[in-house]
């Protein structure tokens, strides 16, 4: 690989649309020379806070790489993009901002993700650990460099202080303490940093905020993350701490996956004095990653549909959670107790509370619980029981299924306006509706002329019941149809006629641990589906509450507990891709807990290529996964 030019390169300075519709400025550094076998490939820079895009370039002069495209964004709120210096809605809209990003690289200059390194400091590496985590990209690696997982703030008690203050007074801002001097020996690029206009030392409060609570979530779950990750700790970092990214690092799955210590060096990774030491690490992580999979040998981790289907829940970190809540807790322990003692308060507490008696009656996963739900009217007859029930209301977990109910609403709207542009019917299919409000919602936002009929179905007849009398209340008995059918009976929907070509799953995969009648479920689904459809289906990577939840509710199933399996994003995409969905766009609710994902049908032709590919790179290789970090536990 070539990896010196022979004169700078120069940037093309462009913008893109986010997801919101703001313009985000980036700059473009195209590739001097010809890839050889004709392949594009790019790598997609993000900065750390309070810098820019251009504070990047000397990485592209200095890493080389002739044959790649480099690409740089200033963040929103940074360098030349609009917004507050500093400032964001929410963390979360800058990591869906990087997965815009790299969606809009993809299609205005023809570089599939697959040929896609993303390179990263500070806080800009945990927007891409983030990304990773969250939308699962099938990009080759992430090269991060001083994540910025846990920020020192050396006042005791000042993020603790800063929470307070943000939730009682509203959002405001916080002045960085780093000085030029702190994060980088590198004397030029010190005093350019003090030079330069467009940094900005203030940082919001709710960035800080939301930094912290999603670089916990991250480290919590790094295991969920599928791509190799290049991992770079400075040694003499004042500015975050290293127990984080330690920890962050342990839990990475992928057997290309590396951690360099550089002892001495400052924050400003990439920009310190020494930083050869980093780059020629780099160059060889990059080789590693775009190697043919017959030169990986024993570091080759097999294709991630069979890793999803075949391991996922039977081993890895979901089903050992899974079996650690199926088993009791030991009398003596203080977390049980208190569990024991929920559970014998909750029978006193819901007559006071309509939610939490309507969980205790039909179960707390159930279609009349997500009804009462999505209404979100708190009641109750006396003030501690409204109170009650708004604290129940309010959980992360019903925020979350509320905001999933919204996007989609969003998803289906826009799978729908698709369908219309191809010149194609509009024929929607819920399999698990449920009382149907989301769907029927949906229905009515578009209007008449933007659907042509829907079937809503549902294995409980008091939910199909009431969703018939929801259609006929708003109009559309005539043009929605109501039945009983099972959602894991594959035979019984790929029979279903007229071919739905929109299909929607919510809330469904998450209530089942197992994944092979997901699978069942899916692939009945892709028989029905018509040549050209698509599926809008959700998934629950994470729950902050998983445990309690097991420990404490009861499920619609016969009263027993209600223990979830998070599937992460790549295992949930994988199923769908199995059966013959490719996904081609996802939202995240804000807390991390809830995806939304939309995919399109693929031909019957295309999967079997698919499958065919995924025998061929995999072939030879069980016999070695004791060799990698991918060796299945004991």
């Amino acid at each position: 690989m070539t990896t010196s030019t022979t004169s700078p390169r120069q940037a093309v300075f462009r913008t893109f649309a986010a997801s919101d519709g703001t313009e985000l400025f980036y700059r473009h550094w195209p590739a001097p020379t010809p890839p050889e076998d004709g392949s594009e490939r790019a790598v997609v820079m993000l900065h750390r806070g309070h810098e820019h895009s251009g504070r990047m370039e000397h990485i592209v002069q200095e890493l080389g790489l002739d044959r790649f495209h480099f690409f740089a964004w200033d963040a929103r709120g940074h360098g030349q993009s609009p917004g507050r210096r500093g400032d964001a809605p929410d963390i979360e809209t800058l990591v869906r901002d990087v997965d815009g990003f790299v969606r809009h690289i993809a299609a205005a200059h023809g570089i599939p993700p697959e040929n896609m390194i993303v390179l990263a400091q500070s806080v800009g590496a945990v927007l891409a650990a983030a990304w990773a985590h969250d939308y699962a990209p099938p990009v080759r690696g992430l090269i991060l460099g001083s994540p910025a997982f846990r920020i020192k703030l050396y006042v005791p008690f000042a993020r603790q202080a800063i929470a307070l203050r943000l939730k009682l007074c509203g959002n405001f801002f916080v002045n960085s303490y780093v000085k030029a001097g702190l994060l980088t020996h590198d004397q030029e690029r010190a005093a350019s940093f003090r030079a330069d206009p467009l940094i900005s030392r203030a940082v919001s409060a709710r960035l800080l905020t939301g930094l912290h609570a999603l670089s916990e979530r991250i480290v919590a779950d790094a295991s969920a993350i599928a791509v190799p990750v290049q991992l770079f700790i400075s040694g003499s970092d004042v500015v975050v701490r290293h127990g984080p990214q330690h920890r962050f690092y342990e839990a990475l799955p992928h057997p290309l996956s590396e951690r360099h210590v550089l002892p001495g060096f400052f924050h400003d990774t990439f920009g310190e004095r020494d930083r050869d030491q980093a780059f020629a690490a780099m160059r060889a992580f990059i080789d590693s990653v775009f190697a043919p999979p017959r030169e990986r040998g024993t570091s080759r981790l097999p294709a991630p549909v069979r890793s999803a289907l075949l391991w996922a829940d039977r081993v890895g970190p979901s089903a050992r959670t899974y079996r650690r809540l199926e088993a009791p807790l030991p009398l003596s322990s203080l977390r049980g107790l208190g569990f024991r003692l929920l559970r014998r308060l909750l029978p006193l507490a819901a007559p006071l509370s309509p939610g939490l008696k309507l969980g205790r009656d039909t179960g707390f996963d159930s279609g009349a619980t997500l009804d009462y739900v999505y209404r979100n009217t708190v009641g109750g007859r006396t003030a501690p029981g409204r109170l009650l029930d708004g604290i129940y209301l309010n959980s992360p977990g019903w925020t979350g299924i509320r905001r999933r109910k919204e996007l989609v609403e969003e998803l289906l709207e826009l799978a729908a306006r698709r369908l219309r542009t191809e010149g194609l019917p509009v024929r929607i299919l819920d399999i698990a509706a449920g009382h149907g409000r989301y769907v029927l919602d949906m229905l009515e936002k578009i209007g008449p002329d933007g659907w042509d009929e829907a079937l809503l179905r549902d294995i409980d007849p008091h939910n199909v019941e009431m969703a018939r009398r929801r259609a006929t209340e708003r109009g559309l008995a005539g043009r929605v149809r109501c039945v009983t059918g099972d959602a894991f009976d594959a035979a019984g929907l790929a029979a279903i006629r007229p071919r739905p070509t929109l299909v929607v799953v919510s809330g469904l995969y998450e209530l089942f641990p197992d994944n092979g009648p997901v699978l069942a479920s899916l692939q009945g689904l892709a028989a029905a589906v018509a040549d050209v459809g698509y599926l809008v289906y959700t998934n629950q990577p994470w729950h902050p509450q998983q445990e309690l939840i097991a420990r404490v509710l009861t499920s619609h199933r016969g009263g027993r507990p209600w223990i979830m399996r998070c599937r992460s994003q790549t295992e949930m995409d994988s199923l769908a891709a199995e059966a013959g969905f490719i996904k081609t766009d996802q939202r995240m609710e804000t807390q991390g807990i809830f995806s939304v994902a939309l995919a399109r049908r693929m031909s019957a032709q295309s999967v079997d290529a698919q499958n065919a590919d995924t025998r061929d790179d995999d072939a030879g290789d069980d016999d070695k996964l004791g060799d990698s970090r991918a060796s299945l536990p004991a």
